[in-house]
């Protein structure tokens, strides 16, 4: 792509939370027309997420919080999500570790990487890595909530799997990396056809 792309200007709208960027540039078609696009970029930094999954009972550990944008948006409700956090300085598997311990208060063994994808590539930098874990009661090592210091205020859910797939149909769990998750712990608990 460095041959399609000549980048004309650079200007930064906001730096708070993240980093909000104008860009001006020429994009090659094609076809081989160069065409001159304008695109606002918000970069955050990179995040984890995962879903603890306890085989043996069938139940997934889940969060419960206010996202204003959701609310602003019209969802009134807290959001049911997966547990999720920025990288900072860290790896993801080690940064979804530490997030697991502060917002759920687990210590998780044997997480799995699954996939790290553009969440909304239109218009955010972000790639979220997503994992899974297996977990029983006997791993939890506090209440979790997250750090009312960060503005943190987490509720911790243990669903069933059959609950929180039905909460998707049922308009109960509308964030997308959450129910990214719970599509593919469905699909890997079916048996193989012809099984």
């Amino acid at each position: 792509m460095q041959d399609r792309i000549r980048i004309h200007s650079v200007e930064t709208l906001s730096e708070d939370w993240g980093t909000l960027k104008k860009t001006r540039f020429e994009y090659r078609t094609r076809a081989g027309d160069w065409d001159m696009q304008t695109r606002e970029t918000y970069g955050r930094g990179d995040g984890a997420v995962i879903l603890p999954f306890d085989a043996e009972r069938k139940t997934v550990l889940l969060t419960r919080q206010f996202r204003f944008p959701a609310y602003v948006a019209g969802h009134e409700e807290p959001l049911i999500e997966a547990c999720a956090g920025l990288l900072d300085a860290d790896d993801p598997e080690t940064a979804i570790r530490r997030e697991a311990e502060e917002e759920l208060g687990y210590r998780l063994r044997q997480v799995r990487h699954l996939y790290t994808p553009f969440m909304s590539p239109g218009n955010l930098t972000e790639r979220l890595s997503f994992f899974v874990a297996d977990y029983t009661p006997t791993d939890r090592i506090s209440d979790g909530g997250g750090h009312a210091h960060e503005g943190e205020d987490i509720e911790v859910l243990e669903m069933t799997f059959d609950d929180a797939m039905n909460a998707i149909f049922d308009g109960r769990i509308v964030d997308s990396k959450t129910i990214m998750l719970l599509q593919h712990l469905k699909l890997s608990l079916l048996p193989p056809e012809g099984a």
